[in-house]
């Protein structure tokens, strides 16, 4: 773990207040780049980071996330907790996983609707961040306060 630019005074550590933000903010937006090179975002449903960050999130496998995915991993998900003024960014790999068991695992009730088929209607994308920057104001972990480049995070 490195932390640059910002003494954190307080008996959080970074990956705790990391985590805590990804919980708070429920949502987050997932972030992949097309073949031209331009980035594509949207607002995502994942389920809790796992002890390690991994983060699950479900989709359909015709949609052009999952297109995008496989012709360029690399990608980024954003938390934003408004009520705590934070976020963190968070890059990484993503990869599409539809086994079962791990379907049944990660699945939603309320997503019934969205996928009529869980066997081909709904796949799952597995996120390994490798990395993240953050800020949280609740944690006084603040930008550099003159390049406001965020504390950065190894993962």
């Amino acid at each position: 773990m490195s932390c640059m630019n910002t003494p954190i005074p307080h008996k959080k550590g970074l990956k705790e207040i990391a985590k805590e933000l990804m919980i708070h903010a429920e949502n987050a937006a997932f972030i992949t780049v097309d073949t031209s090179g331009v980035a594509h975002v949207r607002a995502m449903d994942p389920f809790l980071p796992e002890e390690d960050f991994t983060v699950w999130m479900g989709t359909n496998p015709k949609s052009l996330k999952v297109a995008q995915i496989h012709n360029n991993n690399a990608v980024s998900l954003y938390y934003f907790d408004k009520e705590n003024a934070g976020y963190i960014t968070l890059q990484g790999i993503a990869t599409i996983v539809n086994a079962k068991d791990k379907k049944e695992r990660y699945w939603k009730k309320e997503w019934k609707s969205f996928y009529k088929n869980k066997t081909t209607d709904y796949v799952l994308i597995k996120f390994v961040p490798n990395k993240a920057t953050i800020i949280s104001e609740k944690y006084q972990v603040l930008g550099d306060s003159i390049t406001w480049e965020a504390p950065k995070l190894d993962l």
